[in-house]
């Protein structure tokens, strides 16, 4: 292993219950007087969201939204989003949601000054720096569930409505300048919405652990991650005003996407073409995909799995741990295979393809092919 790598960390976080009244605040740290609040069409009409507004304008910030934003968002919504923010005369954003919203509401901020098109910026190479820096809007982001961790991330993913491909764009300017993370936004999420955005947490912390890519800061942040998940979710689930368990879960999103900036692997690499094809529920994906991906890798990091499943709770090593993944999973109410979610057999073929594309094939353990690919998906079919 080389000992060589570029590491950053994320950024100001105000974390606790009641503090999306420090909203205002906010904007003014962001230097934002004019914010549109991006989110999702399920959350515009609840009231979490109409208080979030209320607070806005009592501070004479306006209560501009947009909200025609897709469970999986797609350039189209892109191009919606950075009309509404133009011919409003923004001048930041308020990344308001789930990863849906979050992720938009951060290419909303980014593509309003750009004149070339989204997919220039895709996470290849340094093509991220085609983008005009100068021009990235200020971000703020405010998760109401607890998952993708998208508030603390530099990149967003977006659906290609005509090729059905998940993309991710990334610029480190995309990274919020304040995150407000308050347990009270996630009291109304039903419990599927819970268990699936909880167990993309895990997911992340999951895949963060076993790539083989060197980031002992991560791989800490990871194990704990995985701890806080096992301990507080299912409390949320069958409780979902618990506020310790919710805030608890809101911090393992959030440690899950900054893990994974040691890499991601195979369950993503499925979950994101399964998604775009068949607009799935991206955490409820991964985690139906998690015990094929597991068995899959199981020679090499089942040394590491070994170590932690003793601190983690969990008997009997790495077979321990895999034999928890499928009892977790069931006690949340969680599909066994692909093909409850509506994945054929058919499409197998064009979601290996898109797949051996997808970014997070380069930190799974085991190099990922073709023929390994689609046995993944024949597995978990």
């Amino acid at each position: 292993m080389t000992l060589t790598a570029n590491w950053s960390y994320p950024t100001a976080i105000k974390f606790g219950a009641g503090r999306i009244a420090e909203l205002p605040a906010a904007c003014a740290q962001a230097g934002i007087k004019r914010p549109l609040l991006v989110t999702d069409k399920g959350l515009a009409g609840l009231p979490v969201t109409a208080g979030t507004l209320d607070i806005l304008d009592a501070a004479g910030l306006g209560r501009a939204m947009f909200s025609e934003v897709d469970p999986n968002p797609n350039e189209i919504n892109l191009e919606a989003g950075v009309a509404a923010y133009k011919a409003g005369g923004h001048d930041g954003v308020i990344a308001f949601g789930g990863g849906s919203g979050l992720d938009l509401g951060k290419m909303v901020a980014f593509m309003a000054g750009q004149t070339r098109p989204i997919w220039d910026f895709e996470d290849i190479g340094d093509w991220w720096t085609r983008a005009n820096a100068d021009a990235i809007a200020p971000i703020i982001a405010v998760p109401t569930t607890a998952g993708t961790g998208s508030e603390v991330g530099r990149a967003s993913v977006i659906t290609n409505s005509v090729t059905h491909a998940k993309k991710i764009i990334f610029h480190p300017k995309v990274l919020p300048t304040v995150v407000i993370c308050d347990a009270e936004l996630t009291v109304g999420m039903p419990k599927f919405i819970t268990a699936g955005t909880g167990l993309d947490a895990f997911a992340h912390c999951v895949e963060a652990f076993s790539s083989p890519h060197y980031h002992p800061m991560s791989q800490g942040i990871a194990l704990e991650g995985m701890r806080l998940v096992i301990d507080y979710l299912p409390r949320a689930y069958a409780d979902g005003t618990d506020l310790e368990a919710r805030a608890q879960m809101m911090s393992a999103a959030a440690m899950g996407a900054t893990a994974f900036q040691k890499g991601l692997g195979a369950i993503h690499a499925m979950s994101h073409p399964i998604g775009a094809h068949f607009n799935t529920h991206h955490g409820t994906t991964n985690a139906v995909c998690m015990p094929a991906v597991l068995d899959l890798n199981a020679d090499v990091i089942r040394d590491r799995f070994d170590r932690a499943a003793g601190y983690l709770g969990i008997e009997g090593g790495y077979d321990g741990f895999r034999a928890f993944v499928q009892d977790f999973n069931d006690s949340l109410g969680i599909p066994r295979r692909l093909s409850d979610l509506g994945v054929t057999e058919a499409a197998i073929p064009d979601l290996v393809r898109d797949a051996l594309t997808d970014p997070s094939c380069g930190g799974n353990p085991v190099t990922l092919t073709e023929a390994n690919l689609t046995a993944l998906f024949r597995a978990a079919l």
